[in-house]
């Protein structure tokens, strides 16, 4: 029996890997690769390049553990594979399926290249809890709304978690690993690298998720919009990676009871995934077309980008997102409301920019999310009023959070800490503010 090589691409792990204990079963060897995409690179944050060359570091040493190895390659994807799966004669290429329109492209491309050079493609599920197509309406191809997918999502079976692999033999021989990605690459990408950004890879990302297993999951619902508190797991780029699988997380919160609103949000990150395997131009196009009337304002664009825009709580998660490549998610439904509905920004340059920044950044649900808050989404009361001081004042009552990020603010005093400063902002340009003051 020939080898069969598995293709890494959002699935850097060994722990519950479908297509790889797939391949493991079949017999015959594994060809573990991962194929560094220049094209990919330029497109890609810097904080998520550097994650990934940790994530690869951590899967070599892993897949080594096993006996095996990661083979590493640069170039187009499609073309680097068939190169591999030429070399070592592979009968079969496995990788997990994904949604994004270059996954759906990539995914074409293999499947035609391996009827042309005769070894079969296999998708499978990893990157979801449940696969975007694992659940359809009676009418329709896909959920358009949240609340009847997350009643289907709840009362679907889960597929089994998968045993990582005990032993997958060493690569065939004469066949190069390859040397892992340099730090070079990192300055190929977008944005800056966060001073305090997410370090990368399972073994790191599995400790995270021990730890909120055993301490904050189980009050998640009652404190995960607490903006000082900072009390979310801090695993979404873990899963953007898959160096944490869904399921397996959303199994093991299951089982510690008390942690079903945690369970809901990965229902949302998979229900974003089904919209988008259904609209992939859910980047580029309104998912629900309105007739919204956007402004072109580059100055206020960029004070928004700096966090300077005046406003205390906007300013401090965007002064966030760019010292650790992260925000908090309350503060990222307020800083995209205050573009889209305040400024009247267009919801495509905000996705961009945090986009060029999030270590989690992922196609889904960072342009799922901000499509929803600019009213274009799948939110059903598009036309929602939203007003950023009163989240202020709710969400971050004593302005720890704003203080810990706007260095001018650390001495002002509840309640004044809300009200809107005299940042660095240019004088040109906000319209009336909409929002009580």
């Amino acid at each position: 029996m020939r080898p069969t090589i598995v293709l890494f691409t959002r699935d850097l792990r060994t722990h519950d890997h479908p297509a790889l204990a797939a391949a493991e079963e079949r017999g015959g060897g594994v060809v573990p690769l991962f194929v560094l995409d220049p094209t990919v690179l330029t497109r890609s944050a810097r904080n998520r390049i550097a994650y990934l060359r940790e994530a690869l570091a951590d899967l070599r040493d892993g897949l080594r553990a096993v006996g095996a190895d990661l083979v590493v390659r640069s170039g187009d994807t499609v073309a680097e594979t068939v190169r591999v799966a030429r070399a070592v004669e592979a009968e079969r290429v496995h990788l997990s399926a994904d949604v994004s329109a270059f996954a759906a492209d990539r995914a074409r491309r293999l499947r035609a290249a391996g009827a042309r050079e005769r070894f079969a493609v296999a998708e499978f599920p990893g990157v979801t809890v449940v696969p975007p197509g694992g659940l359809v309406p009676a009418t329709g191809d896909h959920y358009k709304v949240f609340t009847p997918y997350w009643r289907a999502w709840e009362a679907r079976p889960w597929r089994r978690a998968e045993r990582p692999p005990r032993r997958l033999g060493p690569l065939p021989e004469g066949l190069d690993a390859g040397a892992l990605p340099g730090e070079e690459c990192v300055e190929r990408g977008t944005g800056r690298l966060s001073p305090r950004r997410i370090r990368g890879g399972e073994g790191a990302a599995r400790e995270r998720m021990r730890r909120w297993l055993r301490g904050g999951c189980s009050g998640y619902g009652e404190d995960h919009d607490d903006l000082a508190a900072d009390a979310t797991s801090r695993l979404s780029a873990d899963l953007r990676f898959g160096c944490l699988s869904p399921l397996e997380l959303a199994r093991a919160a299951r089982e510690r009871g008390g942690c079903d609103p945690f369970v809901r949000q990965l229902a949302w990150r998979d229900f974003h995934h089904q919209v988008c395997a259904a609209f992939p131009l859910l980047a580029r196009r309104d998912y629900r077309p309105r007739d919204t009337r956007w402004r072109d304002d580059d100055a206020a664009f960029a004070a928004w980008c700096e966090g300077r825009t005046g406003v205390p709580v906007v300013d401090a998660g965007m002064r966030q997102l760019l010292e650790e490549g992260f925000m908090h998610n309350r503060a990222r439904l307020i800083t995209a409301a205050f573009l889209t509905r305040e400024l009247r920004v267009h919801w495509r340059r905000g996705g961009d920019h945090f986009h060029a920044l999030l270590t989690d950044g992922d196609i889904a649900d960072n342009y799922g999310n901000w499509q929803w808050v600019a009213g274009t989404g799948n939110d059903t009361r598009p036309n929602r009023s939203f007003n950023v001081l009163r989240q202020s004042r709710r969400f971050d009552p004593r302005g720890d959070y704003i203080r810990r990020y706007v260095a001018e603010l650390a001495d002002v005093p509840a309640p004044r800490i809300h009200a809107p400063w005299e940042s660095a902002r240019p004088a040109s340009g906000y319209p009336e503010p909409l929002f009580d003051v």
